[in-house]
């Protein structure tokens, strides 16, 4: 047989292990008595026993229940609510914010009808590691669903969210609450060629200088990267609104690219969405689609301009070979070049290539340009030049050992940044210097 003094010895100290504290009151009479102690009330001279639970429950309460959670409290834990509560099940829980020594911490007090039905065990249980925990894993759980719908390379949106916004605008438009909008397919012309041509590495930089390109121009609209070379963007609002004005600056922007070979030429073809005409969404993108693949032929159609941006500072023009030359060098260095700038210049011609991030981050005219080192000292703070330009003597005079170069260059938005130049000559077979490039590194 069971000693009974020992059974409740041995729950006692069960709920002790588990429990803040614990109360055991006469729901009836309303006297209690607390069996589990807890500091923290007696800083707060919360009474561990008295004749009435409910009321010392009432006028303690706003010391320790969070401002914003004490009116519910008050009034699902009064005498009259709890007991119809426990009138149905034996048991009652509920979860709120405590003030604990000037912390906010979540506390569930849960509520147990004894066997003789006239006594409650009050149980409260700080819960607050429970709560961050869980709130963790949600952020976690968040975060991993964002990242399965960013493109790794570019930052937008990729196929998958495509799919659920897909999915979601078909479910606006059954129920007829879908606001006005267009769909935009854009195609990067000739990836393939350049990735056949130049490597995968230029091409994934296209394709990043394509993105910004796109989600430049349609700045107010959700964009997404749908496969390789490929782009949507949805046009709503403001962007709905300027669509044949935003159409054109993205033409006039591949096209100024195409003729100067300067950046990506991005094809797009756009749709609206005509509910006479459309059973979805997917019929708006299908359309835009097709009307993307003529605007793709006509781009191919126009002629390339003999030179570049500002070939007519020189009287000789680069020849291909030595062209793809150069750009077989470039790549050779992004590849190993890290988090730096990177810029190669061939000397005979005074033609180089610099990295589509530095053209973005200094608002450079071209990713190919003649005679940049004049139009990049236009950059470097004046009381920077003069040590800059001997050392760049230095460097291609081979009169010095090459050393970094340290100075200081104006951004796009204006202000200077502090730049190392750790660069590097190559000379021909008759020791001139051929080519001078190297990394460029922000601190």
């Amino acid at each position: 047989m069971v000693d009974n003094r020992e059974a409740l010895s041995q729950m006692g100290v069960t709920l002790a292990n588990h429990f803040d504290c614990v109360f055991y009151v006469d729901i009836e009479t309303g006297n209690y008595n607390q069996y589990v102690h807890v500091e923290w009330m007696d800083r707060l001279e919360i009474p561990e026993s008295g004749k009435d639970f409910f009321a010392d429950f009432h006028e303690n309460a706003p010391k320790c229940i969070y401002p914003d959670d004490l009116e519910l409290v008050l009034r699902i834990l009064g005498k009259k609510e709890l007991t119809k509560k426990l009138s149905r099940d034996n048991t009652f829980s509920s979860v709120y914010r405590m003030i604990i020594d000037g912390n906010i911490e979540h506390v569930r007090l849960i509520f147990v009808k004894c066997e003789d039905k006239k006594h409650v065990i009050c149980c409260l249980e700080n819960t607050e590691d429970e709560f961050r925990a869980k709130k963790e894993r949600e952020q976690d759980l968040q975060s991993a669903k964002r990242m399965a719908r960013l493109d790794e390379l570019t930052g937008v949106r990729n196929k998958n969210a495509f799919l659920d916004y897909s999915a979601s605008m078909n479910e606006k438009l059954q129920q007829g609450a879908c606001e006005p909008f267009a769909v935009v397919m854009c195609d990067v012309n000739d990836l393939k060629r350049i990735n056949d041509t130049r490597g995968h590495s230029f091409g994934d930089e296209v394709i990043q200088s394509a993105s910004r390109m796109v989600c430049g121009v349609f700045s107010h609209s959700p964009v997404f990267r749908v496969g390789g070379d490929e782009f949507v963007a949805v046009l709503i609002g403001n962007d709905y609104e300027r669509r044949e004005r935003l159409m054109t600056k993205i033409k006039e922007e591949s096209l100024a690219n195409k003729r100067t070979l300067s950046g990506p030429v991005v094809a797009s073809g756009i749709a609206i969405y005509d509910p006479e005409m459309d059973e979805g969404f997917d019929s708006v993108y299908e359309r835009a689609d097709e009307q993307m693949y003529v605007v793709k032929k006509e781009l191919k159609s126009v002629q390339l301009s003999d030179g570049f941006e500002n070939v007519n500072k020189r009287e000789q023009t680069i020849t291909d070979e030595r062209k793809r030359r150069l750009d077989s060098l470039f790549g050779a260095l992004y590849t190993v070049a890290g988090e730096g700038y990177i810029y190669v210049n061939d000397l005979k011609f005074d033609f180089s290539r610099w990295s589509v991030s530095l053209i973005t981050d200094f608002n450079l005219e071209s990713e190919y340009m003649y005679q940049a080192d004049l139009i990049w000292q236009d950059y470097i703070h004046p009381s920077d030049l003069k040590a800059y330009r001997q050392a760049v003597d230095a460097a291609i005079n081979g009169n010095a050992k090459i050393t970094p170069i340290h100075y200081r260059a104006r951004s796009a938005d204006g202000s200077y940044v502090m730049l190392t130049t750790r660069a590097f000559i190559l000379s021909d077979e008759d020791g001139n210097p051929e080519y001078f490039g190297g990394i460029i590194i922000p601190k």
